[in-house]
């Protein structure tokens, strides 16, 4: 008795465990774009590379300020043979003891701070700001990309489980259709290779659904991974957020949005600016820099020298005469990456007008589907219903039930799947456009 109470209680603990680890989470669309925005790997290595540009910016800016250098030395040296040539020691009569000099000690401080440098100092700030500006920019663009991608493995697993449910109900049918053919056969009112067609049919039915639950399975497991939830939380969807949106834009709206909104545009504009701003800083190369100095200076040798507040200032410049002639190259190079981002600006402009027309004329068809498929389910049903009447008064085949009903479940997964389908198109189309952020917040 007592194994027995054991025996129930685990079997208790087990059942209740089952059934909080397949508790399902509720979750709408705009929960999902929230959380995948929240914990999208790209966007937090997106973010790295903004910090990245913002010091490369600082760096740009520091190159500004004043450097300054230390340096001190401590030398041990032999007893050197030390001869002043001095007037007290040339013009005497006498001789003079050389000072024994066997250690020295000096320090030294510098100081310069740059006046000009042929704007190369300020090319290169402007570089950097427009690098940082293009990076947050591509930031942007990615987390569009995040967006979408969220939208899409939503639709993909609303599609999944619409799958499953209708995949079951029909399985169902199937099961009861064997079940009602078997009582025919054994009243002799039915043919048993009709009946094998309806178990066929059932043993399809049960592989198709294996197959759909798997394909459940993996799109809740890719969406948890988005989401960045448990692999094995089981999510509900809140399937209100998926439905036809009321826009009546048509394609040259998008086109124009597109060119004034995509961000990808707009970074790699910002990219062809700083490398014109790089052509201006190696031209800057061949101009001589101007630099305020200042030191100080301090030596101690024991009983030979001691110089102490030794204060300099001054302006120095510099020239590299070498940059006449190594210069030329430099430039070249620069102004050849000027025109390779020209050039792939121009292309991206064309693969933008060809983006957007995709996804316009996706949409139309996404919709057009919708309606054909709407009015072939109609059809479906009413087949169905119609064979089904024939098939019980003795006017119509098993067979020709059998494929009534499996044309009747073809036209529900085709309906309810050319909805999410269209779903994923238009906004497939705003992110082409450049304005899916900007359009799911209004």
């Amino acid at each position: 008795m007592k194994y027995r109470l054991t025996w129930m209680l685990l079997l208790s603990a087990f059942v209740i465990s089952q059934a909080s680890a397949q508790e399902k989470k509720p979750l709408g669309l705009d929960e999902a774009i929230n959380l995948g925005i929240a914990n999208s790997k790209q966007l937090k290595s997106s973010q790295a590379k903004i910090e990245e540009a913002t010091a490369a910016l600082k760096e740009a800016v520091e190159k500004k300020l004043p450097n300054a250098s230390v340096s001190g030395s401590y030398l041990r040296i032999n007893s050197p043979n030390i001869d002043l040539k001095t007037k007290s020691n040339s013009s005497g009569g006498g001789t003079s003891e050389s000072p024994k000099v066997n250690q020295a000690l000096y320090g030294m401080l510098n100081v310069s701070l740059p006046i000009y440098a042929g704007g190369k100092i300020s090319y290169g700030i402007e570089s950097a700001k427009y690098l940082e500006q293009a990076t947050k920019l591509d930031a942007e663009d990615d987390k569009d990309e995040v967006i979408q991608n969220t939208i899409e493995a939503f639709a993909n697993l609303f599609k999944a489980n619409t799958a499953v449910i209708l995949v079951k109900e029909n399985l169902l049918q199937s099961q009861q259709r064997v079940k009602d053919f078997e009582n025919l056969v054994k009243n002799g009112l039915m043919a048993r290779n009709d009946l094998l067609k309806a178990q066929l049919q059932e043993s399809n039915t049960e592989l198709s659904l294996v197959d759909a639950e798997n394909n459940l399975q993996l799109a809740n497991v890719n969406m948890n991974l988005m989401l960045g939830l448990p692999v094995n939380t089981q999510l509900a969807l809140d399937t209100n957020g998926i439905a036809k949106k009321d826009d009546t834009r048509v394609l040259p709206d998008f086109l124009q949005q597109a060119l004034s909104s995509r961000k990808d545009a707009e970074a790699l504009d910002l990219r062809k600016k700083a490398a014109q701003s790089g052509v201006k800083s190696v031209k800057a190369d061949i101009y001589p820099s101007l630099q305020l100095t200042g030191g100080y200076i301090t030596v101690d040798i024991p009983k030979f020298l001691t110089v102490t507040n030794a204060v300099n200032l001054g302006v120095g410049v510099s020239y590299n005469i070498g940059s006449l002639w190594k210069t030329k190259s430099k430039v070249q190079q620069a102004e050849a990456k000027v025109k390779q981002l020209a050039i792939t600006e121009e292309m991206m402009g064309d693969n933008i007008t060809l983006q957007v027309n995709k996804g316009y004329f996706n949409l139309i068809s996404s919709r057009k589907k919708i309606e054909v498929n709407a009015k072939a389910f109609e059809l479906a049903t009413e087949n169905y219903r119609i064979i089904k009447n024939k098939f019980d008064n003795n006017l119509a085949t098993a067979t020709d039930l059998l494929d009534a009903d499996t044309a009747l479940l073809q036209a529900k997964l085709a309906y309810t799947l050319s909805r999410a389908d269209a779903f994923v198109a238009y906004h497939k189309l705003l992110q082409t456009s450049g304005i899916l952020a900007s359009d799911l917040k209004k």
